[in-house]
């Protein structure tokens, strides 16, 4: 969508803009202005899509009521943290509920302590986790990096999540390994594409890449292309470089 001028127009602020499916409104912290389907800006965008001006938000903190048993995990957990002598507001950054799913967003230091409660408690009882995930967000000033881990009770059969940030110029989270040891390699091949160090791990190193290689390949910031190919010393140019536009 273009103005006048044939400039960029962000239809989630403009408030004429009224045939646009699925908006998410002024929710949540906007981090950054998608502009083109996939983000190029010289001239490389062939989808037919290189107008496009949107938000790109994470979701804000919900209000209660949560719904369905969402209040009753969130109540469990805060006055177990409380019984444990520490305020749930110092732990749980914020709680989101987006798109029928729970997600707590916990301060690092508190991750472990957290993570225990929610395995042990018997109204909790999340006794696994499915693994954790690293996400990169460039522009999230001061917490680009992220961690998921997905919890599961069997005893209740419920789902949550559990998400962790740190700064990339201190890429520290506390490790689960003593809490959910099947976290082991998750935490692993986290650390080898994102770079994200897992403090107490007992083995945290590479599990795909070379022990030697250079950088994290799923960061957004990561050179698509130009590594040079190991055993011929050729090099492959990066997507953007590989043909011109006129």
């Amino acid at each position: 969508m273009s103005d006048a001028n044939g400039n960029g127009v962000n239809p989630e602020k403009d408030l004429s803009a009224e045939n646009l499916p699925g908006q998410r409104g002024q929710g949540g912290e906007e981090i950054r202005v998608q502009r083109g389907m996939f983000g190029a800006n010289n001239g490389g965008d062939t989808s037919g899509y290189g107008g496009l001006v949107r938000s790109i938000r994470l979701p804000g903190p919900a209000a209660r009521p949560y719904g369905g048993w969402f209040d009753e995990v969130a109540d469990e957990l805060e006055g177990a943290l409380e019984e444990q002598g520490l305020l749930p507001g110092n732990a749980i950054e914020k709680t989101v509920v987006d798109r029928d799913e729970l997600t707590f967003h916990i301060e690092r230091e508190h991750l472990v302590l957290v993570a225990r409660t929610l395995r042990d408690d018997p109204a909790l009882r999340f006794e696994l986790c499915t693994g954790v995930s690293g996400v990169h967000y460039p522009n999230d000033k001061g917490r680009e990096l992220h961690a998921v881990y997905h919890l599961r009770s069997i005893t209740h059969n419920r789902v949550i999540r559990l998400e962790v940030s740190a700064p990339d110029s201190d890429p520290h989270i506390p490790s689960l390994f003593a809490v959910y040891p099947t976290n082991d390699w998750h935490e692993r091949e986290t650390y080898d594409f994102f770079g994200i160090v897992f403090d107490g791990h007992p083995a945290l190193t590479r599990i795909m890449m070379p022990d030697d290689w250079q950088g994290f390949p799923q960061r957004k910031d990561y050179p698509l292309g130009g590594i040079p190919v190991e055993y011929k010393g050729a090099q492959i140019p990066a997507p953007d470089q590989r043909r011109s536009y006129s």
